[in-house]
């Protein structure tokens, strides 16, 4: 490290313990620390997956690092105005997807037999009961079927379910499995620390972006333009019944989240904020 001037650290040097190496950089060797972090990993949270480790976590350490940081990236105003609190030089960069090189096909939202779907990890699968019901009462009247892509498969109670275990190589071309997306969230402060990947994947590639009504998620969904913001089940009831009997209301909105994405959430759209970090 002492060969260059800037040392950028995405969320944490290491998982465990206290930040003795981001103290170091900055204090020892004087290097400028650029921090990104795009979730609210100062909440301690602990789920039955990660709660044997628990105890080895340092929440605390965000702070600290914020503080000792030249710059501080995030992906939200949310995140910005926690990390304000401990550094001046804070600067809001949304998530982007790569939309020449890898998310660069456009679903065809022409067919008969459409098929929702979501992606995220065995840490977000609990988001999937907020619309369980609603896609079970949906079964009983449209012919969908429902993809879930992600590290641990949920075996949803569905008539017609699918599981996709997550891949990066081929996790563009498995989304396209999707004609519409889905990314319910709790209304809590975990979930306002979120930046809207899922949807913004989504979108990317031309599926219509289904959402509640949580954090950046209202930002990046143009309600009944790219997508549908949803604040109770008949609302995501009603949605989703329009984007599975609409074929041409699906495409329309493909093609302005497409728009959407490279004018506001694509590398390119924000390459030139990203290289000023360094300056």
């Amino acid at each position: 490290m002492r060969h260059y001037s800037f040392i950028y650290i995405y969320r944490e040097a290491a998982p465990l313990g206290p930040p003795i190496f981001e103290w170091m950089i900055a204090r020892l060797l004087r290097k400028k620390i650029i921090y990104d972090f795009d979730d609210a990993i100062w909440i301690p949270v602990v789920s039955e997956y990660n709660k044997t480790l628990s105890w080895l976590k340092n929440f605390g350490k965000v702070a600290k690092i914020c503080r000792w940081s030249y710059k501080v990236s995030v992906g939200n105003n949310y995140l910005e105005t926690y990390a304000r609190q401990f550094n001046s030089k804070v600067i809001v960069i949304p998530t982007v997807v790569n939309t020449d090189l890898v998310h660069n096909k456009l679903q065809n939202q022409i067919t008969s037999l459409p098929a929702i779907g979501w992606t995220g990890t065995f840490s977000t699968l609990p988001y999937l009961d907020i619309v369980l019901p609603v896609l079970k009462e949906l079964q009983k009247t449209y012919d969908f079927t429902f993809f879930v892509i992600a590290d641990i498969d949920p075996n949803l109670p569905l008539r017609k379910y699918r599981f996709i275990k997550w891949n990066r190589e081929t996790e563009a071309d498995d989304l396209l499995n999707f004609h519409i997306g889905l990314m319910p969230l709790h209304d809590d402060e975990i979930s306002k620390g979120k930046c809207g990947f899922k949807a913004i994947q989504y979108m990317s590639l031309g599926i219509p972006a289904v959402v509640s009504p949580v954090g950046v998620n209202t930002n990046i969904i143009s309600d009944n333009v790219t997508g549908y913001v949803c604040s109770s089940d008949e609302e995501w009831k009603s949605r989703l019944s329009i984007l599975l009997s609409d074929e041409g209301k699906r495409a329309s909105m493909g093609v302005s989240s497409r728009k959407k994405i490279e004018t506001a959430y694509s590398v390119t759209a924000t390459e030139k904020i990203f290289s000023e970090l360094f300056t």
